[in-house]
């Protein structure tokens, strides 16, 4: 759901509490049952109960975690690399420092699994007591944005939210200039307080899984709830089973008979019991069908949502190529998800950079790269004979690139060209010294031949010079 007002039209009191009545229907109805199915709360445990008398098992395999931690393990598990198109080391050491001051490895990690979970996700700016830009990340459930209604979709306004103790709701409004706070008690109730937040724009962004804003599980719900409906039949099947009925035909058994079987696991019937018949009852064996149902949905709830089956027992035995194949899907979700999160973090710099805090220039967010790396298993030794034959037919750049082990490939560049320099100058050494010892061995043999001291000759190669007939 996108909260859209008019360009020309101001946020009202009556407006707002319109938009957060919409946004507490969508946390209820979508956000919360999405929640639920990340924390294994599913729709088989709120089913109505069956008769006392028939096993009415509960189990539910939890799918969404699987993938929302697959998935974001895979597009986030190495953190994002920062390049800076710039001489100067000024812009890449401020975006060093305030990566590390916000822990933003981790916050990039859990603002990407917010995505996974609810479609999307918000960034909030701000400068802290101390003085420094702070980062935080929000669920769907803490905040929404508000956009005009054009075509290029702006931003108008951030709205955040939280309840305190006493279930009050509170929250703030961020215009472009300026934030200001409320609560709601039947109407709102604003603080004279206003802040000015210093970024030129709404100090924060939206982060969205697809232009969708859809779960990476929610396509495949409905799977997954009839797979957990599957597979706890099957398990109540199990429980009829162990648990059947004992049939005696052509005898009448009392209660102490019934007693003395159950107890002792013994039936002696006595010499007519040629005609008498003792078996269990046997319900119809649906396990083949279960099966096939069970695989059938295993398969479709991955295909669907394209995050691979990495607990395949094959998965692991596949070569490179092969494994490449088996990615492909969720390496194109990836791709995907990897040009909206460039956009979000475009924003983020962009609005940082504006703000007289950061020291840096308006427009220095341009010159910022980013590096996306997917945590995947990969064979160094096919990667260097790949970079191996690729020696003198492409740069060393691309050549380097093809090497996982490799994060940094100019820092990598820039560390063999050291160690080349290393290496001239220790060889340039050596040859030095290998000629000043050439040069004593002389002089000591022309002085011994000359009846000199060695001393002497030096001094005088140093002073005169040596007779060019003489050696």
């Amino acid at each position: 759901m996108l909260f859209r007002l008019p360009s020309e039209e101001e946020l009202t009191d009556h407006k707002l509490n319109e938009f957060i009545a919409k946004h507490d229907a969508e946390c209820a109805f979508r956000f919360k049952y999405l929640k639920d199915a990340y924390e294994t709360d599913y729709q088989i445990f709120h089913q109505k109960p069956k008769p006392d008398y028939k096993p009415d098992n509960r189990i539910a395999v939890n799918f969404a975690k699987y993938m929302v931690d697959t998935f974001n393990g895979f597009f986030i598990g190495n953190p994002i690399k920062i390049s800076v198109d710039d001489a100067s080391d000024h812009i890449k050491n401020y975006v060093e420092f305030l990566d590390q001051y916000n822990d933003q490895d981790d916050n990039n990690a859990e603002l990407s699994k917010i995505c996974c979970i609810y479609g999307k996700g918000y960034e909030m700016y701000y400068v802290d007591e101390l003085g420094n830009i702070g980062i935080t990340y929000l669920t769907p459930f803490d905040a929404f944005m508000i956009y005009d209604d054009s075509v290029l979709c702006r931003e108008r306004y951030f709205v955040r939210l939280y309840m305190d103790s006493n279930n009050v709701l509170h929250g703030s409004v961020s215009d472009e200039t300026k934030v200001r706070w409320f609560t709601q008690k039947g109407k709102l109730i604003w603080e004279k307080e206003e802040k000015i937040h210093g970024f030129d724009g709404i100090p924060a962004s939206e982060y969205v899984e697809n232009k969708e804003r859809t779960s990476i599980f929610e396509p495949a719900m409905s799977m997954i709830d009839a797979y957990n409906k599957a597979i706890s039949e099957k398990a109540n099947d199990v429980d009829y089973f162990a648990d059947a009925y004992m049939k005696v035909l052509g005898a009448k058994l009392d209660e102490g008979d019934l007693e003395h079987i159950r107890d002792n696991r013994i039936i002696n019937l006595g010499e007519d019991a040629e005609d008498v018949i003792v078996d269990f009852l046997q319900k119809p064996d649906g396990d083949a069908t279960q099966e096939n149902l069970i695989d059938r949905l295993e398969k479709l709830i991955f295909h669907i949502c394209m995050v691979a089956n990495i607990s395949d027992e094959n998965f692991g035995t596949s070569s490179g190529i092969a494994m490449k194949y088996k990615l492909q899907g969720m390496s194109n979700l990836a791709k995907t998800k990897e040009r909206k999160f460039t956009s979000g973090m475009n924003r983020r710099y962009k609005l940082i950079f504006s703000n007289p805090v950061s020291g840096m220039k308006a427009d220095d967010w341009v010159k910022l790269h980013y590096h996306f790396t997917p945590n995947i298993p990969s064979n160094v030794l096919e990667e260097s004979q790949i970079a191996g034959n690729l020696d003198g037919i492409v740069s060393q750049e691309t050549q380097l690139g093809v090497l996982s082990v490799v994060d940094n490939v100019q820092g990598e560049i820039d560390r063999i060209q050291q160690e080349e320099n290393q290496k001239a100058e220790y060889t340039v050494l050596g040859r030095n010294e290998n000629s000043i010892l050439e040069m004593i061995t002389i002089i000591k043999e022309y002085a011994e031949r000359n009846g000199e001291e060695p001393v002497d000759v030096f001094n005088k190669i140093l002073g005169e010079g040596v007779n060019g007939n003489e050696e």
